[in-house]
């Protein structure tokens, strides 16, 4: 038996996916974290909303939830507090995070419940079609913005940072060795954790927008991508079109299920008294 196939319902098998798709990259960095944190699989709680990226909670044999759009987080939430020994892990698209479900993560990082959040952006919505999402980028063509989008893209892990996750995170596909490790960060983390994983789509978004294949993707995030410790030191022009990857932000926060445990038992000695 290989490694991994004690995580994987390989009844589920072969996948969906498009070829070249990196939603089996980001899944296979998922187990790889999950075997190295040695967290009984039993014990892992799988949540997602729509979209490619929340098709992987059916491959996996955790404990699972596939929910409705942009509700991942909600239902994350209230799976948490129901059972706080979980480890919660959610995964959700650029999409699905960020546009219906934008308030439930801003408001997840706010309240930094123990959850690990892997947001697959891959700057469009991948699976109803191409349209435009919050991540994609000025000028880019969708299946809705065929002469190109017009708005300006949101950042996702500095909205996180903003917002309040105590660890956040950023890599690409191509970086799939580091990739596992910051998800692996996110799982021992206490609090809301963030790993933003830049993810090719080479069905919707490299098509109208002539960027080649798989392949040339990839290598347009290898060439495209720096790590968070030059970029500090770079100048603007520098960074200017450059992917900053790695641990954006780690800081400590109280989390939230244990704050809300105190009070719980306060109000429980203020009544009995």
């Amino acid at each position: 038996m290989f490694l991994y196939d004690k995580y994987l319902r390989l009844n589920r098998l072969p996948h969906i996916w498009c070829t070249g798709c990196g939603c089996g990259i980001i899944l296979k960095a998922l187990l790889r974290a999950v075997e190295r944190s040695k967290i009984p699989k039993d014990d892992i709680a799988l949540v997602s909303g729509i979209g490619c990226s929340s098709r992987t909670p059916g491959y996996v044999d955790f404990n699972t939830l596939h929910t409705t759009h942009g509700r991942a987080i909600a239902f994350a939430t209230g799976l948490k507090l129901a059972k706080p020994q979980l480890n919660i892990i959610v995964v959700t698209g650029n999409g699905d995070a960020t546009a219906i479900g934008g308030n439930h993560f801003i408001h997840g990082a706010r309240r930094n419940l123990d959850i690990t959040v892997v947001i697959y952006n891959n700057y469009i919505y991948g699976m109803t079609g191409g349209q435009t999402s919050p991540t994609t980028p000025e000028g880019k063509r969708t299946s809705t913005a065929p002469y190109g989008n017009v708005e300006p893209a949101f950042d996702i892990s500095k909205l996180a940072i903003a917002a309040g996750a105590p660890f956040v995170a950023r890599s690409t596909c191509y970086h799939a060795v580091q990739l596992d490790k910051y998800i692996h960060r996110g799982l021992m983390k206490k609090g809301f954790s963030v790993v933003e994983v830049l993810s090719p789509c080479p069905t919707y978004y490299s098509r109208p927008n002539r960027l080649g294949n798989a392949v040339d993707m990839m290598e347009w995030y290898k060439k495209n991508s720096m790590p968070v410790e030059a970029a500090r030191k770079a100048s603007e022009n520098e960074k200017e079109g450059k992917i900053t990857i790695g641990i954006l932000h780690d800081i400590e926060r109280p989390e939230f299920c244990d704050v809300y445990q105190k009070l719980s038992v306060r109000a429980k000695e203020k009544n009995t008294r």
